[in-house]
């Protein structure tokens, strides 16, 4: 019998046809309702989702014959996945799909902050030339400390061989990865050496909130810092803290903790406000990864990973 897929988020317009290559009927839905979802999710074997749906467990509840869900893209934050895994159904991702345009990303912002790129353009076009006040730092005299070694992690140390600067990571879960061209440390070295952060974890419940002020006060230097994983991993109110006290010296930021600006607090907002007026800081609104390229190729790998899957239950 076909498999059937719901297809809830926006998604390069090849998804259909990449499943139905693959002997899976596609029904594309991105702008389907929450009580429509719940309504016919019955109804499917797969669902693949981006950013915007929560696959949470009245979805779950709801969708008694699901056995994949996709997720197109690195991260599975929008998916409880304990409860998910608990009740057989497969989670895929698609870290592979986008991790070259992320890193070709964040090398952009961090040459940027180095350089002082968007603020020397700004000033030109204002009709400053100010050489001396936007002298810049090169990073083949730094030391760069990053914090996961997953496919963004790796994708981005790549590119960063080509600067001969010193590259640090630290990884909880993964051991036995230096070689001559990466130092694998412990947090007490990346505290010690780095000047430099760059963030490349998943977004759960022990990464939330991690990368807050006392933890960035460990490092014996005052930093450079680097998010382009997820907003939610570094509190605005802690960087502006840091921020204000010189231990980061300047920030490149892909990702904001709070990203719906029209349900900004008060509170929230007068912080962002302030955040956007420094001049020591690069913004992108988390396009990290998110290229022409990457749109497409992170369909294709995902619906690899869906037809192997079928492929390997057949055999067995």
């Amino acid at each position: 019998m076909q498999k059937r897929f719901l297809i809830v988020d926006d998604m390069h317009q090849s998804i259909c046809v990449l499943l139905a290559e693959a002997g899976i009927e596609a029904h594309y839905e991105p702008h389907i309702s929450r009580p429509e979802l719940l309504k016919i999710i019955k109804n499917y074997e797969g669902l693949l989702i981006r950013s915007k749906t929560d696959v949470d467990r009245e979805l779950i509840d709801a969708a008694t014959n699901l056995e994949v869900i996709g997720r197109a893209g690195a991260g599975l934050d929008k998916i409880d996945v304990q409860y998910v895994e608990s009740k057989g159904i497969e989670i895929l991702n698609a870290p592979e799909g986008n991790r070259d345009a992320l890193a070709e990303h964040a090398m952009g912002l961090l040459l940027s902050m180095l350089n002082n790129i968007v603020k020397a353009d700004a000033e030109v076009r204002n009709w400053i030339w100010d050489r001396e006040g936007n002298r810049g730092d090169e990073l083949s005299d730094k030391t760069i400390g990053i914090i996961g070694y997953g496919y963004m992690g790796q994708a981005f140390v790549q590119r960063l061989r080509a600067f001969d600067c010193r590259v640090l990571v630290y990884d909880k879960y993964k051991k036995g990865f230096g070689t001559k061209n990466v130092e694998e440390v412990s947090l007490a070295k990346l505290y010690d050496k780095a000047d430099i952060l760059s963030l490349h974890v998943p977004l759960n419940e022990e990464t939330r909130a991690w990368i807050d002020k006392e933890f960035i006060m460990n490092f014996r230097k005052d930093i450079y810092l680097l998010n382009t994983a997820r907003g939610e991993i570094l509190p605005t109110k802690d960087l502006l803290e840091l921020l204000d006290s010189g231990k980061v010296k300047g920030a490149a930021l892909d990702v904001l903790d709070k990203e719906k600006f029209d349900k900004l607090t008060e509170e929230e907002r007068n912080q962002f406000i302030d955040l956007f007026s420094r001049k020591n800081i690069v913004f992108s609104p988390h396009v990290g990864g998110w290229t022409f390229a990457s749109y497409k190729r992170i369909n294709e790998v995902l619906v690899g990973k869906i037809a192997s899957h079928y492929h390997i239950e057949k055999e067995g």
